[in-house]
């Protein structure tokens, strides 16, 4: 394998492990973890953390979403098909969340010197050195008629498997990517589109939405024809991770972390009081 071309050597990486659908709990509690950790992070200037988390069936609205003009219809939807509905604190459109993706989160401390687009290549970079049996293949750029479509879409063949956000916090950056590893892209990219023919109805949509075409996305199962597991994925994060520091530690809330998370976790509940009635 290619050494690391990243500019993310730690002295100290922390792991934490949320892989565990049934252990996970409501994914409003991941968005709460990655905030905290991204304050975290602003206080620590040689330390990284990296998050793996996977949940049950979620749809993950974006803020604009959430002021379509039908949008308790387009839960409701949703719920029906077997959905949890959360809205998140940060930038996007709606995706969906089930145990055939695999959620990352990249957290360290921000450097005036890197950009925006730095930090999405960073992650665009890590994906690469995690997937190397995909050689050359995996693109970043916008795959308009995928849901959540942007600048850093991953592909491969102009099929959308990933995409990347991004959030900084109190001097801390977080780097999220959700890796379709299994499962049907189409089928996930045909609930989204259902559900924005019925939220998106009735009345003025002040936003753009994707006009989803479900063929252009697809897991990576689906594209290399090789069967991934989120156990063989984290154990690919791991090894990755001893080469970015000189030590790996795992990581869980304490009586002083903790408080932190209820405040962050708050402000999701506050966030999310209209769509979860």
């Amino acid at each position: 394998m290619e050494p690391l071309k990243l500019n993310l050597h730690r002295a100290t990486w922390h792991w934490l492990d949320h892989t565990d659908p049934f252990e996970s709990g409501s994914v409003m509690n991941a968005f709460a973890i990655d905030d905290t950790l991204c304050q975290l992070a602003g206080q620590q200037q040689n330390t990284g953390y990296v998050r793996g988390w996977v949940h049950r069936p979620t749809v993950v609205l974006g803020i604009q979403d959430t002021r379509l003009p039908s949008i308790q219809d387009g839960i409701a939807f949703l719920r029906e098909q077997g959905y949890d509905v959360i809205a998140r604190n940060s930038g996007g459109l709606a995706v969906v969340l089930d145990e055939g993706v695999y959620n990352l989160s990249l957290i360290f401390p921000e450097d005036k010197g890197l950009s925006i687009d730095r930090g999405y290549e960073q992650m665009v970079t890590l994906v690469r050195q995690l997937f190397p049996e995909t050689g050359e293949a995996i693109t970043d750029g916008e795959i308009p008629t995928s849901y959540c479509p942007g600048r850093y879409d991953l592909s491969i063949g102009g099929r959308k498997f990933a995409g990347i956000s991004q959030r900084r916090i109190r001097g801390g950056i977080a780097v999220q990517i959700y890796l379709a590893i299994a499962g049907s892209g189409s089928k996930r990219a045909d609930l989204i589109r259902a559900f924005y023919a019925l939220a998106a109805s009735g009345g003025e949509v002040k936003f753009h939405y994707p006009r989803i075409e479900p063929e252009t996305m697809a897991s990576l199962a689906e594209l290399t024809g090789v069967t991934y597991s989120v156990d063989t994925v984290t154990s690919r994060v791991l090894t990755l991770l001893e080469e970015l520091g000189d030590t790996l530690l795992p990581w869980t809330l304490d009586a002083t972390t903790r408080p932190l998370f209820e405040n962050h976790l708050k402000r999701m509940k506050k966030r999310n009081e209209d769509i979860t009635r």
